[in-house]
């Protein structure tokens, strides 16, 4: 690889993090504003054309970022949530499939019904990435939030298959119906096993690991293991990564703080670098995508583009209600299960969290090159991803805040179960050091005995303090929040006094790098109060 080559490489992750740096630090949605800057820098001259290459997309991003969302999530949540998860994840995608393909072999002259099919499919599958991360960052309540994470996580399986069946279909390869049914359900549960025996064997390895760095780097290896394992036997792998991801994820709180600390800082970075990459590598495919349109006319396209996102977004529209609705009518075992109907609120803010993202456009690009209208379809998909992500993205938070959706309740609840269970903990680990110290077990001063008494019931205080919301009457700080203010000007002051002794040469780097991991610790412990 030559120099320029080598630029050129780089050139697009460090715009891509520089972009989404000024949207973290204007508190901006980082996907829309890197899909136009995309869009942007694809006309700028001298920027290389950087082709979307499916099976880049599939192998090497797809893996990691459905396994940081998975590990990310909540078992029991999505357990709870299994019926709305697969009526999104299977019921919407199949479908979004059908009635997007009738319209666009409606409305498009000699597209075959397959191939509008294979377009319906390509279209189906939200991202729920960008909603995901501004419904939490403006308070969607946890039940929401948990359907559209396991949507997201699901509904890529439906999507490829109901893709590779229309594909199929044209190139004589597809088994009908219940051939396709069939291989769909084989794929899923040789993909479930495949997942869970992975996931069982790396968390056999991660539990005996004590080196935190060995244990995440084991853990940036396993999405790709579980993905190529499943790949290889025609199993899914999108199913086999998200299995290894929700089983580790539940499993995480057993292996050691290092690695549950490391683990935390490592995902982040890797679902910042890969995110931003992958949302940027949309909005530049606008040139070579325009440019295979050849004779087309502009109106026509526009037309098309506009029907198809219409209607992508109206069988959304249709599907969440009726599919959160109809089972509480016509089922008194639903009822019993969900005593609490969803809030129309919920349901408005789930029918409008429909961005889709690059799985789309990697499934459009690979296509074969014969495919009929194959340069159309891929500026119809891009149309729609890119529509639904500016269109959804520039309103979707002001949505929120329109609909009055808050989670004060549920944190209230957390804060209040967080607080008992605090109190049981400082309970048990006080019982225990009095089993230490009692009868003389082990020769402990009594200072030491006091300070750790005192610590174990200031966090249990410290919870109980949080249900007053941190603050006490007329704006007062509780001594919870006033000793970690205090305690962070503290750690403020030493880190100055080992910094200027390492600059006066008085103590090493390999010091200095100690004793600030130390105070870095506390007060990350700090932060979480």
């Amino acid at each position: 690889m030559d120099t320029a080559t080598a630029l050129q490489f780089l050139l697009l992750p460090a715009g891509a993090l520089g972009v989404a740096a000024l949207a973290r630090w204007r508190d901006w949605s980082a996907p829309l504003l890197l899909v136009v800057a995309g869009l942007a820098a694809s006309y700028v001259p001298g920027v290389p054309d950087y082709s979307l290459d499916p099976h880049i997309v599939l192998v090497v991003f797809l893996p990691p970022m459905l396994y940081s969302a998975a590990l990310d999530s909540s078992y029991l949540r999505l357990r709870d949530a299994a019926r709305p998860v697969g009526l999104l994840a299977v019921g919407l995608v199949l479908a979004t499939t059908v009635v997007v393909g009738f319209v666009a072999h409606a409305i498009i002259p000699d597209l075959p019904l397959a191939a509008a099919f294979a377009l319906g499919a390509i279209v189906a599958p939200p991202d729920a990435v960008s909603a995901v991360a501004i419904g939490r960052r403006l308070g969607l309540p946890r039940r929401a939030l948990t359907i559209l994470v396991g949507e997201s996580l699901f509904n890529d399986a439906t999507a490829l298959t109901a893709y590779r069946a229309a594909v199929g279909a044209l190139t004589g390869a597809a088994a009908g119906l219940l051939g396709i049914g069939g291989q769909f359900l084989l794929a899923a549960g040789l993909g479930v096993v495949i997942g869970l025996a992975i996931a069982y064997l790396s968390g056999f390895v991660l539990r005996r690991l004590d080196d935190p760095l060995s244990a995440n780097g084991v853990s940036l290896l396993v999405p790709y293991a579980a993905y190529l394992a499943a790949e290889a036997v025609h199993a899914s792998g999108v199913i086999a990564v998200v299995i290894v991801g929700i089983y580790l994820g539940h499993e995480l709180s057993r292996t050691t703080y290092g690695t549950r600390l490391l683990s935390n800082a490592v995902w982040k970075v890797a679902d910042l670098v890969l995110e931003s990459i992958v949302f940027a590598l949309i909005g530049l495919q606008l040139r070579p995508i325009i440019a295979g349109l050849g004779g087309e006319r502009p109106g026509e396209l526009a037309t098309y583009a506009i029907v198809l996102f219409l209607v992508v977004v109206l069988v959304r529209f249709v599907w969440v209600p009726a599919s959160t609705c109809l089972p509480r009518m016509l089922s008194k075992r639903v009822r019993a299960e969900e005593p609490r109907a969803p809030s129309v609120q919920n349901m408005v803010l789930t029918s409008w969290a429909g961005m889709r993202g690059v799985v789309s456009l990697a499934a459009a690009f690979a296509l074969p090159e014969n495919f009929p209208q194959r340069n159309l379809l891929l500026f119809l998909t891009f149309a729609v991803v890119v529509g639904t992500l500016i269109v959804h993205g520039l309103s979707f938070p002001w949505l929120i805040r329109r609909l009055g959706v808050s989670t004060a309740q549920e944190r209230y609840g957390d804060d209040l179960a967080e607080a008992g269970a605090q109190q049981a903990a400082a309970a048990a680990a006080l019982a225990r050091l009095e089993e230490l110290t009692a009868d003389g077990v082990l020769d402990v001063h009594q200072e030491v005995v006091d300070q750790l008494r005192t610590r174990a019931e200031r966090r249990a205080l410290h919870a109980w303090e949080r249900l007053g919301g941190g603050t006490g009457p007329e704006g007062e700080e509780t001594p919870a929040s006033l000793y970690r203010r205090l305690r962070r000007e503290m750690l403020a002051a030493e880190r100055e006094v080992f910094v200027r002794l390492r600059d006066e040469r008085r103590i090493d780097d390999e010091v200095l790098h100690r004793v600030m991991q130390e105070l870095d610790f506390e007060e990350a412990a700090l932060e979480r109060g």
